[in-house]
């Protein structure tokens, strides 16, 4: 059985996310997708959060797990028996920095291998950041996220703005 591990933030997941996710899955035996808990950037959703909007968008894919992590991305593949290190591709500035993350991981751990999907042409444009910050402006992120993200999203921001607190910084070098 060959495993694979799907690390992200997924603040927000969006379809991008889903259709990697969907593609994998043909692939894979088990699909773990694996949230970061710890990343050096401002988030919109807790890990808890994210996890239940994650659980909801691929309830209908099969043999997914979804988990959360606070290690070395090789060492949780390594902990959790996935051999596989999914990514996503969009843009040739995804592929330096993917390339990158892949060669320092395997100085890492020889074991793991990694693959990158490149995105399917409609969610080209997508990136977390991209679509938080048309979310916080009001704009319709419907075709970006699956309804109950879209609805997550905009209370999230109706929250801050009736806090006082209507800024969302956004700091993402890939998402």
């Amino acid at each position: 059985m060959t495993t694979a591990l799907y690390p992200g933030t997924f603040d927000p997941i969006h379809n991008g996310h889903i259709d990697i996710a969907r593609r994998a899955t043909r692939i894979f035996d088990e699909l773990i997708i694996a949230v970061y808990d710890r990343p050096l950037k401002s988030l919109l959703f807790d890990t808890a959060e994210r996890i239940a909007l994650l659980e909801k968008a691929l309830e209908s894919i099969p043999r997914i797990r979804i988990v959360s992590y606070n290690t070395l991305t090789v060492d949780f593949a390594q902990q959790v028996g996935a051999h596989v290190i999914v990514r996503g591709l969009r843009v040739f500035s995804d592929f330096e920095l993917e390339f990158r993350v892949a060669l320092t991981n395997k100085q890492l751990a020889l074991d793991i291998e990694f693959i990158c999907f490149i995105t399917s042409q409609e969610h080209t444009f997508l990136c977390c950041s991209t679509v938080k910050e048309v979310a916080a402006l009001g704009g319709d992120v419907s075709g970006m996220v699956p309804l109950h993200v879209a609805e997550a999203m905009q209370a999230r921001f109706s929250q801050r703005d009736s806090a006082g607190t209507n800024s969302t910084p956004i700091v993402s070098l890939r998402d």
